[in-house]
């Protein structure tokens, strides 16, 4: 059971990292690519610095948020092992944090995405779709969440019942 709730654990924690890659991948390199077309990411980079914006700080604030909820996924899992959580309270707590990701992710980009609308005169909000796979990632857990605390639960007590009544 304990290499269970590791191999529960490492995959979370790797779709997690997934996410957090796909949501760098996306503010600091898909996007402004999408919505100054015909510019190379650097020249992107380089007009927004010289025009006074401060892309060190959105780069730290959306790699601090990738960061930031890869620690979280990981340290909700070793507190779940350590305490022996069932299998489906750890799975839970993954699509958890996956769900809850949407929120930094939107929110991450905004700094970059506004200097960016600012500077070339482009309209605001997302110009690739690749966002809406973060959008898919994180609605996938949630839809998934509920099916799992209900049928893990189920299976659980089923379990223990079964354990009771052999001793």
């Amino acid at each position: 059971m304990q290499r269970s709730r590791g191999v529960v654990a490492v995959a979370g924690v790797s779709v997690v990292a997934v996410y957090a890659a796909q949501l760098v991948l996306v503010q600091l390199v898909l996007d402004p690519l999408a919505a100054v077309p015909g510019r190379s990411l650097a020249a992107i980079y380089a007009e927004l610095e010289r025009q006074g914006f401060h892309t060190g700080l959105d780069v730290a604030v959306v790699v601090g948020v990738g960061l930031v909820g890869i620690l979280l996924a990981a340290g909700v899992q070793w507190v779940l092992a350590e305490q022996r959580a069932p299998l489906f309270a750890m799975v839970a707590a993954n699509l958890g944090v996956l769900a809850a990701g949407i929120f930094p992710a939107w929110a991450s980009g905004m700094a970059l995405g506004m200097d960016v609308a600012d500077a070339f005169m482009v309209g605001g909000g997302y110009h690739t779709a690749w966002f809406t796979v973060l959008v898919g990632m994180s609605t996938a857990g949630l839809a998934a969440l509920p099916f799992v605390l209900v049928v893990g639960q189920a299976v659980h007590v089923r379990r223990s019942r079964r354990r009771t009544r052999a001793v």
